[in-house]
């Protein structure tokens, strides 16, 4: 074995942009460089909206040649590659690796009348039931009902479909597969009754992987290509992007929750178990996997997709910097909206959708950018005083993780309406997370190293930032 350093790469990509980084444990804890960066998004393309996931691969190939030869110069060695991307969207490929089509975006609206068909076959209630997933139109299990055909095909999350490409390798990572809902929640493994009912054929996921476990080495023309090592290892993280990222939020005490804050806002809790009852379906909350087996109790909130949105109409005039400076100058009791609607899930003239919500003209891009923030930290008290009460755990402390945990206005007005301390950062959980992962299942972290020694890890060099309630306000996580 090479004496040199070893080095981790994680492939973290959201939907409007990607990154290939370089982890290295050092002594102090984990440390990360970010060695490409490239654009997403997606594309209209055969009149739906899809993702270019060939350009993507592309990306991620010049990213692993540029950390490869990165970690050269420096003496170190990659040991070892790990995937993660949004959640629910797959490709359909069929026994050569070939995609039968650009795989569907998630903001594409061919589940609108899917969704009530699926009911018809098994109400939402027994989905829940089973999976624990909450309602959400794109859910994969909804998109796969929209499929013309699933004959002769199998589907691939997103980062499942990355590791068949690095290593002709088909499996399907268990955070990943908690987003589709067809996982039952309590078993860990595919709700077989719910594809025979739904005419799903069985086989249509490759067989789970934990993360932590290995998928396989680089196929040798993918090796060649990029310059590294045939033998270096794809390991399997929380490919699901929250899963990683709430893997790596620098908890020290039992009694917390999490925002991971970015185009959308997952919020919720670690749990042991799911939680399967009618209040908890009726509140809409999810039931996702984690590492370590763990339950990611949350909702899928609305997030920064609306302030990102409202910028790119406004173009490059109204920069983030200034606009977040303006609206922290207004006084608080504005106009809000409910972030969480539907109504803001597609593209395009966000400014103007949200004014018509709002019931006010929100003159300025400073008005229209507070009003986002205020609707955004109530929705985040109103989720976690569900969660509380739903979970019966208490909630002591919010870690936001994330791009959100860099906006101090959203992150101040979150301490005020819960009425509790807020911890940001680290804004690269997702990549900690990711990292901290392969270099556990690579011994790096001691043996028999567990879910706390990694947040230990991530708390020994995370950068944060503490927002105490600046002012008195009616504590939101009450139970009543």
């Amino acid at each position: 074995m090479s004496s040199k350093p070893a080095v981790y790469a994680a492939i973290d990509i959201g939907a409007s942009s990607g990154r290939v980084i370089l982890g290295r444990m050092g002594a102090d804890g984990p440390s990360l460089e970010v060695v490409h960066r490239f654009p997403n998004g997606v594309q209209e393309n055969d009149g739906a909206l899809r993702w270019n996931v060939a350009a993507l691969f592309e990306e991620v190939l010049h990213g692993l040649t540029l950390a490869g030869e990165r970690a050269k110069a420096a003496g170190e060695r990659v040991v070892s590659i790990g995937v993660d991307t949004w959640a629910v969207d797959y490709g359909l490929v069929h026994d050569d690796g070939e995609l039968t089509s650009q795989p569907h975006s998630y903001r594409d609206s061919r589940t609108a009348d899917v969704t009530e068909k699926v009911h018809a076959t098994v109400p939402f209630e027994q989905l829940y039931e089973t999976t624990g997933l909450q309602f959400l139109p794109f859910n994969t299990v909804y998109q796969l009902a929209a499929e013309p055909s699933l004959a002769n095909v199998q589907a691939l999350l997103i980062p499942d479909l990355l590791g068949l490409w690095l290593t002709g390798e088909r499996r399907t990572e268990v955070t990943n597969a908690s987003t589709t809902g067809l996982l039952d929640a309590s078993t860990g493994n595919f709700a077989t009754h719910l594809f025979d009912a739904l005419e799903i054929p069985r086989q249509i996921f490759p067989t789970l992987i934990e993360p932590g476990q290995a998928l396989g080495s680089l196929l040798p023309s993918i090796a060649e290509r990029i310059g590294l090592d045939a033998a270096t290892r794809i390991v399997a993280v929380g490919s699901h992007d929250t899963a990683s990222a709430v893997a790596a939020v620098p908890a020290g005490e039992a009694n917390f929750a999490y925002i991971s804050s970015g185009t959308w806002s997952l919020v919720g809790v670690e749990l042991p178990e799911p939680i399967l009852t009618a209040a908890s379906r009726a509140a809409n909350f999810t039931n996702e996997r984690g590492v370590d087996g763990t339950i990611r109790y949350l909702r899928n909130c609305g997030g920064l997709w609306l302030l990102q949105e409202c910028l790119r109409e406004w173009g490059p005039s109204v920069t983030l910097e200034n606009v977040l400076a303006e609206a922290a100058a207004l006084p608080p009791g504005g106009p809000q909206i409910d972030a969480d609607s539907d109504d803001f899930i597609a593209p395009d003239t966000m400014p103007d959708r949200i004014r018509a919500a709002a019931g006010s003209t929100l003159e300025s891009p400073a008005a229209v950018v507070r009003c986002i923030m205020d609707s955004l930290a109530q929705v985040y008290a109103r989720t976690l005083a569900q969660a509380a009460d739903l979970s019966g755990q208490p909630i002591d402390v919010v870690h936001i993780v994330g791009g959100g945990s860099q906006n101090r206005l959203l992150c101040q007005l979150t301490a005020d309406v819960t009425g509790l301390p807020v911890v940001a950062g680290p804004v690269e959980a997702t990549a900690l997370g990711n990292v901290l992962v392969q270099a556990r299942a690579d011994g790096a972290l001691g043996e028999g190293a567990t879910l706390a020694d990694i947040r230990a890890a991530v708390r020994s060099t995370a950068q944060t930032q503490s927002y105490e309630p600046s002012r008195h306000v009616e504590a939101a996580l009450t139970n009543s």
